[in-house]
């Protein structure tokens, strides 16, 4: 057994495709973290925005935020409840609109949502390490290392499969969901029952009011602010051919049940910020002070705190199902390169794993694993992403115009504007801060995208081929074929052999360096009367494939149509990884030359030597 086959498992089949697909149980939790943590924090989000503006009378205005953003919630549920429907390829945003609006707007979702994804799993990331590392300052000078491992290990999770994935991340989901409903429902208990107050702080916590109430524009900005609780709903309808059969269905009841959720806990921990009047406390979370307010330093709220922590690191998995899934469809469009189709050996998009597992690595060492600092490249792409599902499923309901389709396009009409104005929000407030660098990565990602659409459809244009073109050269001659020799030895007999197997017209090349070695050579082919004609070419200069070159482009224009020239050259097969530096350097650097002509072809043929043989048969002469 490899290593590979022990750190993966066991390759399956693709008939065993089926038992890898994501169940209605373990789907949710896969797709939940990244919205589930991100809910948790939003309310934080939006006090960080008011508090200091308006001190305690902040909590009077985060109605006015927390509802609208749960009405855009339910509007994205619905609007991709139906994207799932008519696009159950998977795709999402980049499918709707590349169908309705074309090709660009398709491209700047596309590159949107790659950058939101890997931004997704280096965010979350170094905030779990961040939150690990207050607790333990020791390891404040590994944080960068702590944050490469935990990306190792997801990543090497995910390559093992959805399923064993779904089975590992699930459950810490599963946990820290059912600890929130706890939290939320004790919560309001003890509210009703009077026995919950607001939290008491000392002078400082809230400050005085900076302003003669909030304007709209602060309000806005909460608004962008506590939308981050809707980051990860995008990805169920990236995923759709994840889910086990009817996979349509499933997805559509993941997605309201994901929704549900979100609008639970959301809505619920709001109200008890707002009932309790959470201020912002350096060191303390929102969440670590409600729960310490409803259940105490008891078994409860550890058991959030713990689970709070981890579903940080889980939050970076949504990104590892939905990236690799758009890479696929993106990969057969001819967007990205053609091996984002290809599934590993257990059956996951190994490839696009991979490339998240790269980027996200990259993005940790170059930001020191520092989230302060990614955090104004986050978020931006999911809500140009959501922008563009919007107007796309308008205009999609105004062309179909099916039953219902004018409360349709009210809906998505409506959510179209709404998210069009967060995504102008959250890049302008966090533009100084570091999003400007998304005005250069996503025209960036859009060019390179369109480049290599464009190579694809050149070479498809090349190597097109029409019945009343094809014609085989049914008279075409024996192929050419050339031996690349330097000695007369086993390895050229090989060669010999295999070139008379094939050919009636033989020859063999030697590019000479030494007068004195080709003057050897010639003896030694009269010597074991070798049946072909050898062809020197003396090399003053020294150089070996100039002058081979030259020789090649001659007989290649000597070629009729539908001939070739086959040239063999021998490789030694290796006992070692470092008998490359004593092997093959010669045969690397021919091979490698003659692919750029047009009718020769290289057969590299190996040879087998045994060290062990050698040696063995060097003792018994010795003991002779």
């Amino acid at each position: 057994m490899n290593i590979k086959d022990v750190l993966l498992g066991r390759p399956l089949k693709n008939n065993e495709l089926a038992h890898e697909k994501l169940s209605k149980l373990w789907g949710l939790p896969i797709l939940a973290s990244d919205a589930v943590s991100s809910v948790a924090y939003a309310i934080e989000e939006i006090l960080l925005v008011l508090i200091p503006l308006a001190g305690a009378a902040a909590f009077h205005f985060v109605p006015y935020v927390v509802i609208p953003i749960l009405l855009l919630l339910l509007i994205l549920v619905f609007s991709y409840s139906q994207i799932i429907q008519h696009y159950p390829q998977g795709g999402g945003a980049y499918a709707v609109a590349r169908e309705n609006i074309g090709d660009k707007a398709a491209l700047l979702t596309a590159a949107a949502l790659i950058i939101d994804y890997i931004m997704t799993v280096a965010v979350s990331i170094s905030s779990s390490t961040a939150a690990l590392v207050s607790a333990f300052p020791v390891f404040q000078d590994y944080k960068v290392v702590i944050s490469l491992v935990s990306v190792s290990i997801i990543t090497l999770i995910n390559l093992r499969g959805a399923r064993e994935a779904s089975k590992i991340f699930g459950l810490p989901t599963y946990i820290f969901i059912f600890s929130m409903v706890i939290l939320i429902i004790v919560g309001f208990f003890r509210l009703a029952t009077g026995s919950l107050h607001p939290i008491e702080y000392s002078a400082g916590v809230f400050p005085r009011e900076t302003l003669q109430g909030i304007g709209i524009l602060i309000l806005l900005k909460a608004f962008s602010s506590g939308c981050s609780a809707m980051s990860g709903i995008e990805a169920v309808s990236n995923s759709v051919p994840s889910f086990k059969d009817p996979a349509v269905h499933n997805a559509k009841m993941i997605l309201c049940m994901l929704g549900g959720i979100i609008v639970f806990i959301f809505g619920g921990i709001s109200l008890l910020t707002i009932n309790l009047k959470v201020g912002i406390v350096p060191g303390h979370t929102v969440l670590s002070q409600l729960s310490s307010a409803v259940f105490g330093h008891t078994f409860m709220f550890y058991v959030i705190q713990i689970f709070t922590s981890l579903i940080l690191i889980l939050a970076a998995n949504t990104a590892y199902n939905g990236l690799p899934q758009l890479l696929y469809i993106l990969a057969h469009d001819g967007y990205v390169p053609r091996q984002f189709a290809s599934r590993g050996t257990k059956l996951s998009f190994s490839n696009g794993i991979m490339f998240i597992y790269v980027i996200s690595s990259l993005l940790i060492i170059g930001f020191q694993s520092e989230t302060h600092k990614m955090v104004p490249l986050y978020s931006v792409g999911v809500f140009i992403s959501f922008t563009v599902a919007q107007f796309s499923m308008f205009l999609k309901w105004r062309k179909l115009k099916e039953k219902g389709w004018q409360y349709k396009c009210w809906i998505n009409g409506i959510g179209a504007i709404v998210t069009l104005v967060v995504s102008v929000i959250v890049f302008s407030t966090k533009f100084a801060d570091g999003a400007w660098m998304l005005g250069i990565a996503i025209p960036f990602l859009m060019y390179l995208m369109h480049s290599i659409h464009k190579h694809y459809a050149f070479i498809g244009h090349q190597l097109a081929l029409t019945p009343d073109k094809f014609d085989p050269y049914n008279k075409v001659s024996s192929t050419q074929c050339i031996i690349m020799v330097h000695d007369v030895n086993k390895p050229f007999l090989k060669a010999i052999n295999y070139a008379n197997s094939i050919s009636n017209n033989v020859s063999a090349l030697h590019i000479c360096r030494h007068p004195e070695h080709a003057e050897k050579l010639r003896k030694q082919w009269e010597e074991f009367q070798v049946p072909c004609t050898l062809r020197i070419i003396e090399t003053p200069y020294r150089d070996i494939i100039k002058p081979m070159d030259e020789y090649l482009w001659k007989r290649e224009k000597a070629l009729k149509p539908g001939e070739n020239i086959s040239v063999i050259v021998i490789k030694f097969m290796i006992d070692h990884w470092y008998d490359n530096i004593l092997h093959n350097q010669t045969t690397y650097f021919i091979s490698h030359h003659l692919s750029k002509h047009k009718n020769i072809s290289t057969v590299v043929l190996p040879f087998h030597y045994d060290l062990h043989h050698v040696e063995k048969e060097e003792q018994a002469a010795l003991k002779n």
